[in-house]
């Protein structure tokens, strides 16, 4: 036993379990396993860099004010502020956070969403500036992506049940929540994307993967829903909303291209008018204003967030904010469509909400968010790099340096593997990368492996099914990038990542063991047979497209070859595994499984179990809980203490 376990005065259980002893401690809702006492210094360092907040622009209120989302305890609720720089009012106070917040338009009211312990069934409540929200989805259901019609009196959205893959279509008045009827039963993952003006149709999508949507139009009267033909043809279908007129569609779609393009396509017909130009780079977001006349959309640069304004008519650029280099999270015309509300983080600020006047192109600031003691002028500035893989392919990553190096100083290096993984790395504000390259003085790199978002179709099919680990080959190809260098030490690198990047971690860790001095992973899928038999009903399909069928022979032994549980004998260094019991996604028994048999094997293995959290550590006390315990586990990595 160690002697900071003896010393430690923490009441502990010790467990046996093959080889070694675990000691079991709890703090607050999280259970911890062979985690040694966090020193005072940590504790205080994570306070620094866990102290910011962060604001999130969720609708305009009729009277010109916004509605965001912020912390200002230990999660995020909702506020109203009145004015640019106007203080923040609070409007909820639960002790689970916010995920979202929508005005009914034209009232003062709105309808938010929440889950309990991270366990993401969501429940949609109605609420006022005052008063108690009132509930208006059924409890034990999982509820998303609410659309309403333009008066308000409809709101739509989609449901899925215990153990079923299929959602339902449900309508309700939101002035009465005794109203809500199923208006359609549909198959696989299907949602609401827009009601028509008339109130007599609404525009479904189905996702099919995250490659493939197809599209529908319901009929409310008869409950009949009816695919739009020229969706058939494989391709992706996003955010797609009736014009005014209620006889096309404007959708992101990358249908016959390698890239994401806004297009606008007629009902009848399927006749089709791109919308934004011929551009390198996706489009990921827009928003119209209510008589359709002026179009904003995004496009994703390389990562970072570019904004345009046209007039949808004639397709005239407007003014164009300069906008600084990070990453747009929200997006929303108010009501009288001359200001267009917005909210960006970057790599130095937390994330902050605007307004830009659509007529003179001038940007107004309406919050000023704290970074807590931090001062921006020391935070690490991320450099895109890029890297070359095992075949050619060239490679995409952030790299945090710590501030005040040396020109010529080598540095340790931790690999950070984004999830999804369908999703992307990119330059928003990032406290984790900047607290490990400013506190444990390690260069923090972030690549965006194959099968990553934001660079086309072709690049995010480059992993799919048996394709699989030619993504772990990049973190080898990365791992020979940094050996060459100057200013990293490839003695001393650990892989660390979440949910699809904690897969690519213990993947990692399986190959590449000789040449890491350890590894961290959150919720990482461990057997891709178990997680695909284990995750929710209502995402598994989706899954399947993505990672291969384990039903089918061929993918099952595949499967059986890459899995990291089949591999563990290979980990031959430390492990730092954190888990929420409440996973919907990737359940508990992904960590528990791969945990007890690294330490079979004699390896160190630390695991942190959150009880109240799910996939993704929301509440503050338990993300600092996180940091620290990372904190404590890369330093003895890097430094032998």
């Amino acid at each position: 036993m160690r002697a900071w376990l003896v010393a430690s005065l923490l009441l502990t259980a010790p467990v046996a379990l093959a080889a070694q002893t675990v000691e079991t401690r709890t703090v607050g809702s999280a259970t911890l396993q062979n985690v040694p006492a966090i020193p005072a210094d940590v504790k205080a360092a994570v306070q620094r860099y866990q102290n910011y907040r962060e604001a999130v622009f969720r609708d305009w209120l009729p009277d010109g004010t916004m509605l965001i989302t912020t912390r200002f305890g230990a999660t995020n609720q909702v506020h109203r502020v009145a004015a640019p720089g106007a203080a923040r009012t609070q409007l909820t106070f639960f002790e689970e956070p916010v995920a979202g917040a929508e005005v009914i338009p034209g009232t003062s009211r709105y309808v938010l969403s929440r889950d309990t312990g991270g366990d993401e069934w969501f429940q949609y409540f109605a609420t006022g500036p005052t008063g108690e929200p009132v509930q208006l989805t059924e409890p034990g259901t999982r509820n998303l992506f609410n659309v309403f019609s333009k008066d308000g009196r409809l709101i739509v959205w989609s449901r899925a049940t215990k153990g079923s893959p299929d959602y339902a279509i449900l309508a309700a008045d939101p002035a009465d929540p005794t109203s809500g009827r199923v208006v359609f039963q549909g198959k696989g993952s299907i949602s609401p994307t827009d009601i028509s003006a008339d109130k007599r149709r609404v525009l479904i999508g189905r996702n099919i993967s995250n490659r493939e949507t197809r599209l529908s139009i319901l009929d409310l009267a008869t409950g009949q829903a009816t695919e739009l033909p020229w969706t058939s043809e494989s391709a992706r279908y996003e955010s797609a909303r009736f014009t005014p007129d209620g006889r096309g569609v404007l959708v992101i779609t990358d249908y016959r291209s390698d890239l994401r393009r806004l297009v606008e396509i007629d009902l009848a017909s399927g006749s089709r008018r791109a919308v934004s130009p011929d551009l390198k780079w996706d489009v990921e977001a827009f928003d119209m204003t209510d008589d359709g006349r002026i179009l904003a959309y995004v496009v994703n640069e390389d990562g970072f967030s570019r904004l345009r304004l046209i007039d949808r008519a004639s397709g005239r650029e407007l003014p164009q904010p300069q906008l600084p280099g990070g990453v747009l999270s929200g997006l929303g015309f108010s009501p009288d469509g001359s200001k267009l509300a917005l909210s960006m983080s970057t790599a130095r600020s937390a994330g902050d909400v605007w307004s830009l006047d659509v007529a003179s192109g001038t940007l107004t600031r309406w919050t000023n968010s704290e970074l807590g003691p931090l001062d921006p002028k020391t935070l690490a500035e991320p450099q895109l790099v890029r890297f070359p893989s095992f075949d050619g392919l060239s490679v995409p990553a952030f790299v945090y340096r710590p501030a005040g190096i040396a020109a010529g100083t080598r540095t340790p290096v931790l690999i950070d593997i984004h999830g999804g993984p369908e999703a992307q790395t990119r330059p928003i504000w990032n406290p984790g990368a900047q607290y490990f390259a400013n506190v444990l003085g390690a260069t923090v790199i972030l690549p965006n492996v194959r099968g990553s978002d934001g660079y086309g179709k072709r690049y995010l099919n480059l992993d799919n099914w048996e394709k699989r680990e030619d993504s772990v080959k990049d973190i080898g190809a990365l791992l020979d990038w940094i050996a060459k260098q100057p200013s990293l030490d490839a003695s001393k690198v650990a892989v660390y990542g979440q949910s699809y990047g904690g897969y690519m971690s213990l993947a990692a860790m399986t190959h590449y063991s000789n040449r890491l001095v350890g590894g961290v992973e959150r919720y990482g899928i461990s057997d891709f047979i178990t997680f695909l038999n284990n995750t929710e009903a209502y995402r598994r399909d989706n899954r399947r497209a993505e990672y291969g069928d384990e039903r089918v022979p061929a993918m099952r032994a595949v499967f059986q070859r890459i899995n990291p549980l089949a591999n563990v004998k290979k980990i031959g260094k430390p492990m730092l595994v954190m888990q929420g019991a409440n996973d919907p996604r990737v359940p508990k028994s992904e960590s528990d499984q791969v945990v007890a048999e690294i330490r079979r094997n004699g390896v160190d293995a630390w695991y942190v179990v959150f009880a109240d959290e799910g996939h993704g550590f929301l509440k503050k006390p338990n993300n600092d809980l996180r940091r620290e315990v990372e904190t404590v586990f890369l330093r003895k990595l890097f430094e032998g203490r």
